[in-house]
């Protein structure tokens, strides 16, 4: 059990490390010496849990992937409709990529170009994507509004915060979240809903 507990702890170490390194270095020249060091483990322990570099950005960015998963499974909103859900959700999600590295490598990761790769992006898309028809059906669009624009511009634009955010965290403040729902939510919402919603 101890070393079961262990190789738990150890596998654990040189994701959070590797995360680290893949958001300050970038993918390709992220090298797996600096993440066992950054680790505090050896090559060989980090090659008894992980193949290749490849597997270990795919680690990165499945633990990635089920933060994400949580973070809309668990932000539905108290009243307010989807449109709240959808800006309580994004505060929640800039607020973890600013604070957890798995998190934001696991998003850089995704626009590596590699094979297989993106599956943060693709789960917040999704999402999004699924939310906005959600609030077309329960006509919380104001009438013209598209829900395929308009989960295009809240994705392009979330997405372009965590771009933005993994140079300077400035970019995950909540006031700025807030000037781009201030900016989109009136164009957005049905005339019913016109007050019901808040950007904090």
């Amino acid at each position: 059990m101890v070393k079961q507990e262990r190789a738990v702890r150890t596998r654990r170490a040189l994701i959070e490390a590797a995360a680290e390194v893949f958001a300050e270095e970038g993918y390709v020249l992220a090298s797996l010496t600096t993440i066992s060091g950054r680790a505090g483990v050896s090559n060989g322990a980090l090659h008894f849990h992980f193949k290749n570099k490849q597997a270990l950005a795919r680690a990165v960015e499945e633990e990635a992937a089920l933060a994400v998963a949580r973070i809309v499974e668990g932000t539905g909103a108290v009243g307010g409709g989807v449109l709240q859900e959808l800006v309580d959700t994004s505060y929640v999600l800039m607020d973890r990529l600013a604070q957890d590295p798995v998190v934001r490598a696991g998003f850089e990761l995704g626009g590596e170009g590699r094979e297989g790769a993106g599956s943060c992006q693709q789960g917040w898309r999704r999402w999004v994507e699924e939310a906005v028809v959600r609030a077309e059906r329960e006509g919380g669009l104001a009438e013209g509004v598209s829900s395929d624009a308009a989960a295009c511009t809240i994705v392009a634009a979330t997405v372009g915060f965590e771009v933005l955010g993994a140079q300077d965290p400035a970019w995950y403040a909540e006031h700025r979240i807030a000037g781009f729902w201030e900016l989109l939510l009136p164009g957005l919402r049905g005339a019913e809903q016109k007050e019901d919603h808040t950007v904090r």
